[in-house]
């Protein structure tokens, strides 16, 4: 009986040391856990939600470090800008250069990045000798364009915009005159898409074109195209919304309901050219309005903004990206970024928790002029740097900037300020900068964005 006890002794202290650990493993697990850190990219804030989020890309700017660099963080998904259209990859019938474009593929999927191809059947940007064609000709020759292409990139392009921009701006909601339109009827946009699935089965074919992304004429024009082809079985999977917005043709405001509509008739929507002229916090909300409208459609499935800085745009003058010519983000930037759920915060490991406020008062005002200081304040975490925007509405000109380094957008309007010897602060303390802007008969005040913090 001694020698049984001397045996059990040890075995009941060990499974009562087992038990404790197994209560105490089961105590931890139990307790809140600190959530994860934000994604802090948009493509990595949108991959969270489910999306890509992509950029127009030109091959010849790969070469430029900043460039590449944005591109290779921000990004999850490229279109080829220029190089996959008709006049790039056949500018002489049937002798085919993919060298463009290739350089722009390789450099995405070599990187993980998807790609959309960008455009089969346009009526722009297309050879002459394409124009010059019969009929029986021209349905040959179209044919085997989307073949040969297609072929060439099979397996590589997630979506392929098929058909490009097929209908009329305006109240008619008819078919753009085109060599296609006018030679093969309206039965080209289908036998392109009957002629896209053969090449490449895997390959998402979508049908893209401008000024349809709210209900109109021309979107009632192109739902009634891909109602008719769901009906019949042409394969159509996608619709392609470009939504290049201005303050002539600004974001409609049934916009997350048209996309809805293509969506309820099973296909994908995918914003595939989206600029926004303008600068400050309303291009800001403008931008944030379009990703939170794609959100909330469920086969809304990605977002391609039409290139990376504002100077390499179509349309720089109207600084319509995220990213000034400095490669700078923008108040815009950080909307969309805001919008996907991820974090302004640039803070590494370490300082997962770096945020900071900042606010404008006028300290001084004669008239013609005036001083104006914006004060900084650390959230709960120590920061050791920190940027904020500053929109001045024009022609208000800011003259002189103190304690901060500042740079401008391309506009002139937008005002980045960084901190210099003064951006370690202490949980709850704060700091100051200050400038002096000249009215030039303009009273209304700055606008301030969010305090973004390492």
């Amino acid at each position: 009986m001694i020698s049984r006890a001397v045996h059990i002794g040890p075995l009941r202290a060990a499974l009562s040391a087992a038990t404790t650990a197994l209560l105490t493993l089961t105590a931890l697990a139990a307790l809140p856990q600190p959530p994860a850190h934000a994604a802090d990219t948009l493509g990595a804030a949108a991959a969270e939600k489910g999306r890509y989020f992509g950029a127009a890309v030109a091959a010849n700017h790969l070469g430029e470090a900043q460039y590449a660099a944005t591109l290779n963080t921000e990004f999850t998904s490229v279109t080829p800008e220029n190089e996959m259209k008709w006049d790039a990859v056949e500018r002489t019938r049937n002798s085919f250069t993919f060298g463009a474009a290739d350089q722009i593929v390789n450099h995405a999927l070599g990187r993980g990045m998807k790609v959309r191809g960008h455009t089969l059947v346009w009526h722009s940007q297309l050879p002459g000798w394409v124009s010059g064609l019969g009929a029986a000709d021209l349905r040959s020759a179209m044919n085997h364009h989307i073949t040969q292409v297609m072929t060439h990139y099979k397996g590589k392009i997630h979506s392929w915009d098929v058909v490009n921009e097929a209908f009329q701006d305006g109240g008619s909601g008819a078919r753009r005159s085109s060599p296609f339109q006018d030679k093969l009827g309206d039965g080209f946009i289908e036998e392109a898409f009957r002629t896209a699935r053969a090449a490449d089965p895997n390959a998402k074919l979508c049908y893209n074109d401008y000024n349809t992304d709210g209900v109109n004429a021309k979107s009632n024009a192109v739902y009634a195209m891909v109602r008719d082809f769901k009906a019949r079985g042409v394969p159509i999977d996608c619709v392609g919304f470009q939504s290049h917005f201005n303050s002539a043709s600004p974001v409609p405001s049934d916009y997350r309901a048209n996309l809805q509509r293509f969506a309820d008739l099973g296909v994908e929507v995918q914003i595939t050219e989206l600029d926004i002229e303008g600068s400050g916090t309303a291009q800001a909300t403008n931008y944030g309005n379009v990703v939170r409208a794609c959100l909330a459609v469920t086969r809304c499935t990605g977002i391609t903004v039409w290139g990376i800085p504002d100077k390499y745009s179509w349309r720089a003058s109207g600084t319509p990206l995220l990213f000034d010519d400095n490669y700078n983000k923008k108040p815009a930037y950080h909307a969309v970024l805001s919008a996907l759920g991820g974090s302004t915060d640039p803070g590494g490991p370490g300082t997962p928790g770096a945020t900071c406020t900042a606010d404008y008062t006028t300290v001084e005002d004669w008239g013609s002029g005036y001083n104006g200081k914006v004060t900084i304040t650390a959230g709960s975490s120590p920061i050791s740097a920190w940027s904020v925007n500053v929109t001045m509405t024009p022609p208000q000109k800011v003259v002189a900037v103190w304690n901060g380094a500042a740079g401008w957008d391309t506009s002139g309007n937008v005002m980045t300020v960084r901190s210099t010897h003064n951006g370690a602060l202490q949980p709850g303390t704060s700091t100051t900068f200050g400038f002096t802007a000249q009215r030039n008969g303009t009273s209304t005040p700055p606008q301030l964005s969010a305090c973004t913090a390492t």
